[in-house]
């Protein structure tokens, strides 16, 4: 049924159709820039929390080491 709506529907002129090729390109364009912007904050947001863990986990590693040596020396 739609198929036949379709076929009957004039294709637009090309001088006219231009403007909304134009339109939508410019859409997926937008479309495209706002995700790879949201992966960016994303991204930064990863980048500072794997360092903050980095920092907490050469703060802890001093203490841990002592007693990693403990458990690991023969009895």
């Amino acid at each position: 049924m739609s198929a036949l709506v379709v076929a009957e529907i004039p294709a637009l002129p090309l001088h006219t159709a231009g403007k909304y090729v134009a339109a939508a390109y410019i859409v997926v364009f937008a479309i495209v820039l706002i995700y790879v912007a949201i992966m960016a904050i994303r991204l930064s947001h990863i980048e500072r929390d794997l360092g903050e863990l980095l920092a907490m986990t050469e703060e802890e590693q001093p203490q841990d080491s002592s007693t990693a040596e403990r458990e690991s020396a023969p009895a």
